[in-house]
């Protein structure tokens, strides 16, 4: 999964689509359940686009305007999406036209609190993320319990007040029956092998009648929790049946529980996403420094890229603004447009000319690159052809004085350049503030104002 956000492009546009009338109780919840599953990054996407979403002016939106909002590169954004999509808060639609992607995404309300603590697998990934007494506080803060048993219910159904009149209603206008047992996040029970849990369960200790949709998914869900096989989970049935051959929820959670506990440990499960594991390696293999700037250039908004090699200062709107035309008008990918910003500001002296970037750019469409380690190549084998348009470029401009062309020499051969080394060292401010003997310089103030230390 670790290449999986490639599926996503910052050229890529997308609409969005919100439940009606998204509340501030919802955003306690997604702060307070749901935030701890998922980390901040993905929150901060769901309440960007649920901002966006309440904008009725708006037309298309880009991924880069999330990156930039977001202050993410396009893999955060993507792992953020795909997060939330796993913990049911966003469905994603896709749309491929060509070379061009545009995406829906759909914002799902957060369950209600009631329904998010009976969930066996948000309940649990929850509580192994905060805690007891934390996990206690909030079941405190948002279920209300109120005794109902000294109380009968009294309530009149439809039929106790309402009478049909005419029920020859058309065909069409009959809404499809919806589903009792809707699933609130992408959970696919049906990958458990029921028949394998049946096959050892005779009708007469445990009848079929008690396999309703609803304790199959928790018995789908309590054994991809627990880690537990179908022969597992036919003891856990068992200890979960009551005197009325019947299966509650709650006893068949409390059984499972009691079962991990007994035979595999007493520690919580936890859990862990997949594109946070690393990726599988050979022994010993490490990246060598150029795959590492690949990485760093494939995987980096270019406005850092700027500062990077800056050293920290913040780049003009100018190079922005050329690095976010090449991205959306022209469709180059990142790493691209940053190997060739990169490559011509260390070439020219750090500077960053418009129509000589574009030039270039042009060459790299037509060639067709799409990687950065492409446009590294291209820019080794192609530099005598780069400079010569870069004299050519100057020709013009010092038309009337006695330019003359030199072949170009000493080009710049280290294939890592110095900046990607110096990017996360102290500036000189800092190296400089480091040095100075504060004891030293206290005793020589006191000295001038004629004060005897201690």
């Amino acid at each position: 999964m670790v290449y999986l956000y490639k599926e996503l492009q910052p050229k890529d546009s997308f609409d969005i689509l919100l439940p009606s009338s998204l509340s501030s109780h919802d955003r306690q919840l997604l702060t307070l359940f749901y935030q701890p599953l998922t980390g901040p990054e993905p929150i901060s996407l769901y309440l960007t686009l649920w901002a966006e979403g309440e904008d009725p002016q708006r037309g298309l939106l880009n991924h880069y305007y999330l990156m930039n909002v977001l202050n993410m590169p396009i893999m955060k954004v993507f792992q953020a999406r795909i997060s939330l999509e796993a913990i049911g808060l966003l469905k994603t639609y896709r749309k491929d036209e060509g070379e061009n992607r545009t995406f829906i995404y759909e914002l799902a309300r957060p369950l209600d609190a009631e329904l998010f603590f009976q969930d066996p697998l948000l309940s649990m990934f929850l509580f192994s993320r905060i805690g007891e007494q934390a996990y206690r506080k909030l079941r405190k803060r948002f279920i209300k319990r109120i005794d109902k048993d000294a109380f009968k219910e009294v309530s009149r159904t439809f039929t106790d007040v309402f009478k049909p009149i005419d029920t020859n209603v058309p065909q069409e206008f009959i809404e499809p029956e919806l589903k009792s047992n809707q699933m609130n996040y992408p959970f696919y029970y049906e990958r458990f092998d029921f028949d394998l849990l049946q096959a050892g369960l005779s009708e007469q200790l445990i009848p079929s009648r008690v396999f309703t949709p609803e304790v199959k998914e928790w018995i789908a869900k309590l054994a991809f929790l627990y880690q537990l096989s179908p022969l597992d989970m036919q003891k856990i049935v068992i200890l979960a049946i009551d005197d009325e051959m019947n299966i509650s929820l709650e006893r068949l959670k409390k059984a499972a529980a009691d079962y991990y506990k007994l035979t595999i440990s007493k520690e919580v499960p936890k859990f862990e996403k997949n594109f946070e594991s690393k990726p599988q390696e050979e022994p010993n293999q490490s990246l060598t420094k150029e795959q590492e700037l690949i990485h760093y250039l494939e995987t980096t908004p270019p406005i850092q890229v700027l500062r990077d090699i800056n050293n920290g200062k913040e780049p003009l709107p100018s190079s922005v603004e050329l690095a976010e035309d090449l991205i959306m008008k022209h469709g180059m990918p990142i790493g691209v447009v940053n190997v060739l910003l990169e490559y011509v500001m260390l070439t020219l002296d750090m500077k960053l000319p418009r129509k000589y970037v574009e030039r270039i750019a042009d060459h790299w469409m037509r060639k067709n690159v799409r990687t950065a380690k492409e446009a590294m190549e291209l820019a080794r084998t192609e530099r005598d052809q780069y400079m010569q348009w870069k004299l050519e470029s100057e020709a013009k401009k010092s038309a009337s004085s006695n330019y003359k062309k030199q072949p170009y020499k000493n080009i710049r051969e280290e294939k890592i350049p110095e900046w990607f080394y110096k990017r996360n060292e102290p500036k000189k401010e800092e190296k400089k503030a480091s040095n100075i003997n504060f004891e030293e310089e206290r005793r020589k103030i006191l000295q001038k104002l004629g004060v005897v230390d201690g």
